[in-house]
């Protein structure tokens, strides 16, 4: 879906204050209350904007630690291993992936014995065949949309 200059300043605008209301929003952009809620019903609709989570630091809430762990699994396997790395509460993200692995897995843990113990749940899945595991040490660049909704505001 091609975003317009519209959509892009309203998910900039949610992006920096996703509590913000529709009406609040229609103010600042300048635009009816009824256009707001039309383009985030579209931008729903189009699977563009999936919701409004809140932010939450995981290293607040004493989960410290962030692995990354690539997964070479058996073949075929990808759903059922997946489905069951879903039982593991610290396991944040699974992403199929070409090359030396089949899966890429963020985790967290509350030190590094507790990613032992996180490790070895993700090591004794059915159909996990070998692991190899990196701590993260920090985040220069955290998850970001910004740059892309902002390249549609500069574009001609």
């Amino acid at each position: 879906m091609d975003l317009d200059e519209l959509d892009a300043r309203l998910l900039l605008l949610l992006t920096d204050e996703p509590r913000l209301g529709v009406l609040e929003c229609s103010r600042r952009l300048g635009v009816a209350r009824g256009t707001v809620q039309a383009r985030l019903d579209r931008l729903e609709r189009r699977g563009v904007l999936t919701g409004f989570p809140p932010a939450i630091d995981l290293a607040a809430m004493g989960y410290g630690l962030t692995a990354f762990a690539v997964l070479e699994i058996a073949q075929g396997k990808r759903g059922e291993v997946a489905s069951l790395l879903m039982a593991i509460d610290e396991v944040c993200e699974v992403h199929a992936t070409t090359g030396q692995g089949d899966l890429l897995v963020r985790m967290v843990a509350r030190d590094n014995d507790d990613l032992q113990r996180v490790i070895d749940r993700v090591v004794d899945v059915e159909w996990v065949r070998r692991t190899s595991t990196a701590i993260a040490l920090s985040t220069p660049v955290p998850l970001r949309v910004r740059p892309l909704l902002e390249r549609v505001l500069r574009q001609p």
